[in-house]
């Protein structure tokens, strides 16, 4: 029996798995039959794109989020690659470029036009050369803008500078040679200083990017790695993979001691791998398998038991890969807090699949979409290989809101006082009597009072609803006009929180602005 309880007060302890209606899924999409272990899926508010079959080379579909329904078979592909296409992902702060990784030894960057595609796209805008074996992952960095990470089956991993205006790049800035085998996974922490790899020698490795500095290495024997995840700021390790009885295993690590994990559980019989996916905004965990028809989700916690399961999503339908969307192309107006696109290849078909928290209020939803990662670098690529560091700039999910770097609009608050004028005489060596001091602000109260009184009144108007004020209007006659007095209230009620909570995001985007600022400061 575990020490813990079995019931844990948690708000997303009912979340569930809704299916999108066959309306809303892309049907008749070509599903590459690769099998390769990658997601061969990337998804972003504009586009979804997936890693398609293509004769005589490697190709890959960009389909507008909003196109669902069935796909026309002749529809322009991205065909420029000359081998299996095995990684694609999209560039987080320009939702209209994409990297691509291949068989044939390169990575590619393509611009996808904002208008529908009518012809292939054959010419990318970069090539990166580089590697000597084909490529099976890329990463872009998640705070610093066109700074992109390619692994190959070469050992190494390549770090590559997109600010250089060459269109082929022969040469990455910097190499990481700290592997001996095939790199499966990589993963940044949350400000991408540091980078998380699982190696095919069954090592997890933490390295510092910029160094090449391997700064922990795991080598338990018991739990095989397949693929590692930062869990945020959590200062903790997430891996899959299987155990000596080749069941498949999760295991969670302490960022700062990988000798032994924290936990370690196994699943099930399964042979297929297992994808997770971590959101740093609710601390919710999903773990996806491939071939699977189920996504289970656990919620994380800094205490023990660290790991807590919530439930298990079912279908009877396997997925071969699966995408996800970033936070800020959610429906918030439906509560949906993750949005998984799953591969279904045996019938052609991508289904969205999205996590509701069940709540009965059409409102926004303050306490489950907190700010989260927004679209805008917080460093230049330059900044980071430097050796800045810095922390993801944040947005609010709220409908209508900004981005957390651009100040609100607040009006000039009027001053207390009057500053002295210093060239006037003062007594005690420029200190001024106190009975000198108690004047001004006895005149300014003077002078305040009237205007405090005309916005009490302003106030006081905003209270009156049908022509009686709420407070003094006469005692409801019958039924309905109680009920009514009651629906009124209801809605105050409702504003009033409106009102306070978009006050707390205005505090919260001023806090994180002024941190923003004296983190500029203090570089420069």
């Amino acid at each position: 029996m575990s020490w813990h309880p079995q019931y844990r007060s948690s708000k997303f302890r009912h979340v569930y798995g809704k299916p999108a209606s066959k309306d809303k899924c892309y049907d008749c999409v070509p599903i590459t039959h690769s099998v390769h272990d990658n997601h061969f899926c990337a998804v972003n508010p504009h586009f979804i794109a997936v890693v398609t079959e293509c004769a005589g080379g490697g190709a890959f579909l960009v389909i507008p989020i909003q196109q669902t329904g069935k796909l026309d078979p002749h529809y322009p592909k991205i065909c420029g690659h000359k081998g299996n296409v095995l990684d694609i992902k999209w560039n987080p702060f320009n939702d209209f470029v994409i990297a691509s990784c291949s068989e044939d030894t390169t990575v590619k960057i393509w611009d996808i036009p904002k208008d529908l595609l009518t012809k292939n796209i054959t010419n990318p805008k970069k090539e990166l050369l580089g590697h000597a074996r084909r490529v099976g992952l890329i990463e872009w960095h998640p705070t610093a803008n066109n700074i992109l990470f390619s692994s190959g089956y070469d050992y190494k991993i390549m770090i590559w500078n997109l600010d250089n205006k060459e269109a082929v790049i022969l040469n990455p800035v910097k190499i990481l040679d700290a592997h001996k085998d095939v790199v499966l996974s990589m993963s940044f922490n949350t400000d991408g200083s540091l980078l998380a790899t699982a190696c095919r020698d069954r090592k997890i490795r933490l390295i510092d990017p910029r160094a090449g500095t391997v700064l922990q290495e795991a080598s338990y024997k018991s739990h095989r790695v397949n693929k590692v995840l930062f869990l945020g700021n959590m200062k903790k390790l997430f891996s899959t993979g299987t155990s000596r009885w080749n069941n498949r295993q999760i295991a969670l690590w302490d960022q700062n001691d990988l000798s032994m994990p924290l936990l370690e559980e196994d699943l099930d019989g399964s042979s297929g791998l297992l994808f997770p996916f971590y959101d740093s905004d609710t601390h919710m965990l999903y773990v996806a398998g491939k071939g699977d028809g189920n996504i289970r989700y656990y919620e994380i916690s800094p205490e023990k038991p660290y790991l807590n399961y919530l439930m298990e999503y079912r279908s009877h339908l396997p997925q071969k890969g699966i995408g996800m969307m970033p936070k800020r192309g959610l429906e918030v107006s439906a509560c949906e807090i993750f949005r998984f696109y799953k591969l279904i290849p045996a019938k052609s078909l991508i289904e969205p699949i999205s996590m509701i928290v069940p709540r009965w209020s059409e409102s926004y939803q303050e306490d489950i979409y907190p700010l989260t990662t927004g679209d805008k670098p917080a460093l230049t690529a330059q900044e980071w290989l430097n050796g800045i560091n810095k922390g993801p700039l944040l947005v609010s999910l709220r409908p209508g809101s900004g981005a957390v770097n651009s100040l609100p609009q607040f009006l000039e608050p009027e001053p207390l006082m009057k500053t002295t004028d210093l060239s006037q005489p003062q007594g005690w060596g420029g200190r001024m009597p106190l009975e000198d001091m108690q004047k001004p602000s006895e005149t300014e109260d003077s002078r305040k009072r009237p205007k405090v009184q005309e916005k009490f009144l302003k106030n006081e108007r905003t209270w009156l609803s049908n022509g009686f004020d709420i407070f003094e209007r006469p005692p409801p006659k019958n039924e309905n006009e109680l009920l009514q007095m009651f629906y009124q209230q209801q809605e105050e009620i409702r504003r009033l929180r409106e009102m306070v909570n978009q006050r707390n995001v205005q505090i919260k985007q001023l806090e994180l602005e002024l941190k923003n600022l004296c983190t500029n400061t203090g570089r420069y």
